[in-house]
């Protein structure tokens, strides 16, 4: 599914005069609202993190505003680490991440928005291919197997014509031209996942370990800030070729990726494939719910996916902190939530198995 950035806002649009028919439904079980109809939610909650996420939290905050009218939500898509940083600093309620704390930096904290000595939570609520975007005229798609990917952003590949890109696309037109890869410049939960993807995928050629700041060296072509930084030097280029979330490949040339003897372009429904069948990390506490991806499936599912978490506090400093964030992350993980997120963005819906799970997480937010 591709959506252009006006397509996209268009969206969050309709998805909150939608919401005002169904305001009435809430499918998870939460308090987002009271038995006669009018919301007991009022305050201010900000939020920061994934820029790769913004489009389905604007579409969160949409729908979540338009059932509790005395709320306002906030979002600064500044990236996952400066969104790690100032939820650790106490600056905003929630984050939103594409990696999850690993539980040694949570050991050494401070959570300072967190009563001291209690839990956070890290929901996967936000799952969406990463789509391996390029921009070379007449030519739509590409295969590669995850040699000739890792080759590209390692330096090792460097013209499009190069036998093992040829290899896998017999009769398409290969232009003798340098590729210039780009990267994330910024600490990034996508090209965390994304490399992560190389070094379980094609560890031959792919030689460093997934890392948030970009980890090959020497380093090949250029870097950007952000997703939308990605996105614009990619385009604004001849032979480029780059990584980002799904909802932002419009417009470009996009890679099918091997998988299993097949090759698999991105979809919603191959993503969620891959989180399904990937298990929980161990030594997590209840609430936080941190997945191991296995990025080398055996079926033909897309193994590049962004698995972007929301991560709140258990117990809040600031308690009427908390009954926003629970709401708000009711939201998040309801149907009609879902439903928003995968119209204005494309990702893919959690499963019923995952809200249940992240229902459980989400009771644990002292409101009291």
């Amino acid at each position: 599914m591709k959506l252009t950035r006006l397509a996209q806002l268009g969206a969050v649009a309709a998805i909150a005069a939608l919401t005002l028919t169904s305001c009435a439904s809430n499918e998870t079980g939460g308090n987002t609202e009271p038995t006669d109809g009018a919301s007991s939610l009022s305050g201010e909650l900000a939020g920061a993190g994934s820029s790769a996420q913004d489009v389905a939290v604007q579409a969160w905050a949409a729908g979540f505003q338009t059932i509790n009218s005395a709320t306002t939500v906030t979002y600064d898509p500044s990236g996952s680490g400066a969104g790690r940083e100032s939820f650790q600093a106490g600056a905003v309620g929630f984050a939103g991440s594409d990696r999850a704390f690993t539980t040694d930096e949570i050991a050494e904290g401070p959570f300072s928005a967190c009563v001291e000595g209690t839990d956070i939570i890290q929901m996967p609520s936000y799952i969406s291919p990463i789509a391996v975007i390029f921009k070379l005229d007449g030519i739509e798609t590409l295969n590669m197997d995850p040699a000739t990917v890792a080759g590209i952003f390692a330096g090792t590949i460097t013209n499009w014509n190069d036998p093992a890109i040829a290899a896998s696309n017999e009769g398409v037109s290969l232009p003798d031209l340098a590729i210039t890869p780009v990267h994330r410049a910024d600490d990034s939960g996508t090209t965390e996942n994304f490399t992560d993807y190389l070094s379980q995928a094609a560890p031959a050629v792919w030689t460093w370990e997934a890392d948030g700041v970009w980890p090959a060296t020497p380093v090949a072509g250029e870097a950007a800030p952000q997703t939308s930084g990605v996105v614009a030097a990619v385009d604004g280029g001849t032979g480029t070729i780059g990584y980002a979330d799904a909802s932002r490949a419009e417009g470009f040339g996009t890679v099918a990726v091997e998988v299993g003897g097949e090759f698999v372009s991105f979809s919603p429904e191959a993503a969620a494939a891959v989180v399904d069948a990937s298990p929980r990390e161990e030594g997590r506490t209840a609430g936080d719910l941190a997945i191991a991806l296995d990025r080398t499936p055996d079926t033909a599912a897309y193994p590049i996916v962004l698995v972007s978490y929301m991560i709140a506090c258990e117990e809040y400093t600031d308690a009427a902190v908390a009954p926003l964030v629970k709401g708000f992350l009711e939201y998040v993980i309801s149907a009609e939530g879902q439903d928003a997120a995968a119209a204005a963005a494309g990702s893919a819906p959690i499963s019923d198995t995952q809200r249940s799970a992240m229902q459980s997480a989400i009771d644990l937010i002292v409101t009291e």
